[in-house]
């Protein structure tokens, strides 16, 4: 009987060790990366409220000229 309960015993810190193993294999993010992508992000968002803004500035400009004329 002993003999069945080490086995157990064995088998069992096999499937620890494999889990531990599984627990070392996640993956990690850069913080660089990260603050670059925040970075460019931002930029992005800059870009479209400029392009929007002077859309609208135009579009607006435009409706005067025609109602003044």
């Amino acid at each position: 009987m002993k003999k069945n309960d080490q086995d157990t015993s064995l088998f069992n810190i096999d499937i620890a060790r494999n889990k531990d193993f599984e627990a070392d294999k996640i993956k990690t993010t850069n913080v660089n990366v990260l603050l670059n992508r925040v970075r460019s992000d931002q930029k992005r968002t800059l870009k479209k409220r400029i392009v929007f803004s002077i859309i609208l500035a135009g579009l607006v400009s435009s409706l005067a000229i025609y109602f003044i004329v």
